[in-house]
């Protein structure tokens, strides 16, 4: 049997010291919007390649939903006037839904202040999968050893009787809508519901189709939004660190 100690000794410490870094330039990360000129509905070439309608045009104003976007880039790489861009960062997690909604118009609102939650120490989590096994293997890839997400006190459980938060994937369709409901009564109070992935923010590819696939916004409340399809492992982790109360 291999010493773990001398194991450690000898091939050093994988785990990632920095949290939530950019992504490499070789990644292309969710888009964002610039303050560049945009001819809007003139062009309207990121609109025609988008295919959730993330995106929508009013004049010369760009509307940009995060919670719909696959982050397939074809809308980066149509716009001629670079009015969408690349963003890196995997600090995208949000705490409200309208927050997931950029603008290229400027705005002074300023971010509502995070309440003080009774999990910053620690979170026992219940995962269900409703339909996204990309997602799913994010959120495996969390607890290996480059991620670690153990170190923040974050551990999952088998049980909703044990969990503190629920941590949804896929879309929610009509038939995983009466399981995902009766996982939640199941959880003590106080709770916590996050949405990771598109699909389970909006339902993504599968909005407003015939089996009623349009996210869990509509049947539970959320915590804390994490778009992406599939989000990177430091973003899910941010977003959990988000609906725990620990990150600004």
């Amino acid at each position: 049997m291999s010493n773990p100690l001398l194991t450690i000794l000898k091939t050093g410490i994988i785990t990632q010291r920095e949290v939530f870094p950019d992504l490499s330039d070789d990644a292309d990360g969710m888009p964002a919007l610039t303050a560049a000129p945009c001819a809007g509905v003139a062009c309207g070439r990121c609109t025609a390649v988008c295919p959730t309608k993330a995106i929508n045009l009013s004049g010369d104003i760009v509307t940009l939903d995060r919670g719909r976007c696959l982050g397939c880039s074809s809308c980066v790489r149509r716009c001629p006037s670079g009015s969408i861009m690349h963003d890196r960062s995997t600090r995208t997690a949000v705490s409200r839904r309208e927050e997931l909604i950029l603008t290229n118009q400027t705005s002074d609102k300023a971010a509502p202040a995070q309440p003080r939650l009774p999990f910053r120490k620690s979170l026992h989590i219940r995962e269900v999968s409703t339909g996204d096994n990309a997602a799913d293997l994010e959120i495996i890839a969390c607890t290996n050893a480059i991620f670690d997400i153990a170190r923040f006190g974050i551990h999952f459980v088998a049980s909703p009787r044990f969990a503190d938060a629920l941590l949804v994937t896929g879309p929610v369709g009509k038939a995983m809508q009466e399981p995902l409901l009766r996982c939640y009564d199941a959880m003590a109070e106080p709770r916590l519901v996050i949405a990771v992935g598109a699909g389970a923010i909006s339902g993504g590819l599968h909005s407003g189709g015939y089996a009623e696939a349009n996210g869990v916004d509509d049947l539970l409340p959320v915590s804390s939004y994490i778009p992406g399809d599939p989000p990177h492992p430091w973003s899910i982790i941010h977003g959990i660190l988000l609906a725990m109360g620990r990150t600004e």
